[in-house]
């Protein structure tokens, strides 16, 4: 099976390595016509942050590896950083093996990582969109997304969050059945803060207030996701009008005290009121936690949550792994077809030919009555001797397995020299 994969990932580089090969979707559609046009029959390129893999089918039968990596560092001008052994070479069913677990997530950073698909999806649409696939690639990437959505709707491999901001907004959902009707204050708007206010905009928060030290990055953030700046000296003023809050500064000291919240709470009428701190030291007093109707977590909670989402996920990487085996069949049997096939074929035709050449040397020793019957003859004689062998092969019974399918393959495409005759066309 002539498909390779040429990569590196997060477990052979470190990021200050892998972020020298990331390829935009713009340098994508720049480089992948280029090596194909010198290098590849057929190539993808998937290009993530914590991975930029080439599948390809080489020109030649056997690919080098050393030189691709090469020319992979030279288009980033990243030759005196990145290293051989930074790389990871596949072939055959183990590069249609790992394709298939990068797209089912079980070969990700963060265990059944739930962008991984849409990323391989989009990075085959682009190699199509420049020409650099072709009928084997097509159908590698076609099974891929499906292994990647079989195993997310036959399984939990992502299920629950395993991430802090991730999993802020879950535990938010799942105390309030219906946000669109809630009100959230995100204070901080740093990486974290800014994921958790994505993910609490994605599941249609009803209003998203936002707060930070710096105004013109709240401004942003703001910008971003619709939602409305607050002056952070005025952050408790704000604490009647929200159901969440959102905690996620750098502070030495709580910037919310049990004192402000019971203020708060006064103001509110006691409604519930439910806080996130993921600040480290933590942002808000602990003792809030007595308050009547305040519901605090912190980051134990949440890393208890994703503590217990990762065992989950690790209990269904078997259930994964069936998935992958049942497509990697499918596929193999598949890629056999089109050696099968064009073998049946191309065997008929030579033997057509011998039958073809040695009836037009001999046909005028016979009576112009009897050439058709000649022809008809040994049509029939060579009808008869290929049938057996050509059922037997075309329908190889499944106790013989792939391996033994492509040996008979490679057997009669030796012994009859199919082979050196496409060589002589």
């Amino acid at each position: 099976m002539n498909i390779y994969c040429l990569g590196i990932n997060h477990r052979t580089a470190p990021l200050e390595v892998r972020e020298k090969l990331w390829f935009s979707d713009d340098e994508t559609r720049a480089t992948l016509p280029t090596l194909k046009n010198i290098y590849f029959d057929e190539c993808v390129l998937v290009s993530t942050c914590n991975r930029t893999e080439l599948y390809y089918i080489p020109k030649q039968q056997e690919a080098n590896g050393e030189a691709i990596w090469r020319i992979l560092s030279m288009h980033k001008n990243a030759g005196s950083l990145v290293q051989e052994h930074h790389f990871h070479t596949l072939d055959s069913l183990h590069a249609v093996k790992h394709l298939f677990g990068v797209a089912s997530g079980i070969d990700s950073m963060v265990l059944g990582d739930i962008q991984i698909l849409s990323q391989i999806k989009e990075s085959f649409q682009i190699a199509k969109e420049v020409h650099c696939t072709g009928i084997l690639l097509n159908r590698l990437f076609e099974n891929a997304l499906h292994v990647g959505k079989r195993s997310r709707t036959e399984t939990e491999i992502s299920e629950g969050a395993v991430s802090v901001s991730y999993a802020a907004a879950e535990l938010a959902s799942k105390i309030f059945e219906d946000l669109s009707k809630r009100t959230a204050l995100l204070i901080g708007a740093g990486e974290t803060g800014t994921l958790t206010a994505k993910h609490l905009a994605s599941r249609s928060i009803g209003q998203l207030f936002i707060t930070n030290r710096t105004r013109q990055r709240a401004e942003e953030l703001a910008a971003q996701l619709q939602g409305q700046v607050v002056d952070f000296e005025r952050l408790g003023a704000e604490l009647e009008r929200v159901d969440i809050i959102v905690s996620a500064v750098d502070a030495a000291a709580p910037i919310l005290s049990a004192k402000d919240l019971r203020q708060a709470m006064k103001q509110r009428g006691n409604r519930p009121l439910v806080i996130i701190d993921i600040g480290v030291p933590r942002n808000i007093d602990p003792s809030a936690n007595t308050i009547s109707n305040i519901f605090l977590h912190d980051l134990d909670t949440l890393n208890h949550a994703i503590d217990t989402n990762l065992t989950r996920r690790r209990t269904e990487i078997p259930k994964v792994q069936q998935i992958m085996l049942d497509e990697l069949s499918t596929f193999n049997t598949w890629y056999n077809s089109l050696q099968v096939t064009p073998t049946i074929q191309e065997l008929r035709d030579h033997f057509e030919s011998i039958r073809k050449s040695e009836v037009e040397k001999h046909l005028h020793h016979f009576a112009a009555d009897r050439q058709e019957e000649i022809e008809i003859l040994t049509k029939r004689i060579i009808n008869k001797i290929l049938h057996t062998p050509m059922v037997n092969l075309r329908n190889s019974s499944d106790q013989e397995g792939e391996d033994d399918k492509r040996h008979k393959v490679h057997l009669i495409r030796h012994l009859f020299g199919l082979d050196q005759e496409k060589k002589h066309e």
